[in-house]
């Protein structure tokens, strides 16, 4: 199931932590800090129901959170989602976030830089003492 195949009637909320790729927790925890742009429906019978929308909101929080992004800020970029005229403000929020992704990815380059060296040395290491103990036989 895809993010644009959500049921009619909504989504459970166990469903919908499968499909956003959250936990059933965490999505319970992002309503409470009112990380959701809209309350989910409930059923006759008291229970979640979420939308397509709310699915693809759940995409933007996770890409953003396992980009780095504070709570703290995601809570400042959905309030003012939810303010008319806000895009300046958003965009300035995302524009300073890619900044933060941008130094991340660098600091990442350059270990995974290192450690590709390191894996050099020891396979070269390791060639240099099986020709070595070869020699001997």
């Amino acid at each position: 199931m895809t993010a644009t195949e959500v049921p009619v009637e909504g989504l459970t909320i166990s469903a919908a932590a499968e499909l956003s790729g959250l936990s059933v927790d965490t999505l319970r925890y992002y309503e409470k800090e009112g990380l959701t742009l809209h309350r989910p429906q409930r059923s006759s019978s008291g229970q979640r129901r979420y939308t397509e929308q709310n699915v693809k909101w759940f995409g933007t929080l996770v890409m953003l959170r396992k980009t780095g992004m504070p709570i703290r800020e995601l809570k400042r970029f959905v309030e003012l989602h939810r303010q008319e005229d806000s895009e300046p403000q958003r965009l300035a929020i995302l524009q300073t976030h890619r900044l933060h992704v941008l130094k991340q990815l660098h600091e990442v380059q350059t270990h995974l830089e290192a450690i590709n060296n390191k894996i050099d040395h020891y396979q070269n290491t390791i060639k240099g003492q099986s020709s070595r103990t070869g020699q001997r036989s």
